[in-house]
């Protein structure tokens, strides 16, 4: 019998506790902070909620082994924060930008293709997880690369610090 109660304290507890604990999601982004530049030549577009939320899993399913929180293990000089993104060459801060790098990745001075030792289309043999990454996909992975920043401000790409 006490077992029995225990049991539904327990659930009653957790009830309470989650009708008072809420966490950040997708759709409780506004537009605002969903919009991300697109191009170079500064568009910007309004992320989806569902392309938010893949655009998280797939980063951290493909890419977190190596850039938690942005920053970036092998490499802590340069990390996936705005300002890095914007000092590579070629820019790499926005969507397309980022999307061509992960098609084709090159150092950061722009001079040297690193497709064998990074994760990308060109090197999907090499790299098994980026054999079924689609165009969609890629596009969410970097819009979730830009978003970042405006959720979780400095800790993004902000190293050692912060992970």
């Amino acid at each position: 019998m006490f077992r029995k109660y225990s049991q539904i304290i327990s659930v009653v507890f957790v009830c309470i506790f989650g009708m008072f604990i809420t966490t950040a999601s997708a759709i409780d982004l506004d537009e605002a902070t969903r919009t991300v530049v697109k191009d170079s030549s500064g568009n910007t577009t309004i992320l989806t909620p569902e392309q938010v939320k893949r655009g998280k899993r797939l980063f951290n399913a493909t890419c977190g082994a190596c850039h938690v929180g942005g920053i970036t293990k092998t490499n802590p000089n340069v990390g996936l924060d705005p300002e890095a993104l914007s000092l590579a060459t070629p820019r790499r801060d926005n969507i397309d930008a980022l999307i061509d790098f992960m098609k084709n990745p090159t150092s950061y001075d722009g001079l040297d293709s690193i497709a064998e030792v990074h994760p990308s289309i060109k090197s999907a043999d090499i790299y098994p997880r980026m054999r079924s990454v689609t165009d969609d996909d890629l596009y969410a992975m970097a819009g979730h690369i830009l978003l970042q920043p405006k959720i979780v401000t400095e800790k993004w790409g902000g190293g050692k610090i912060y992970y």
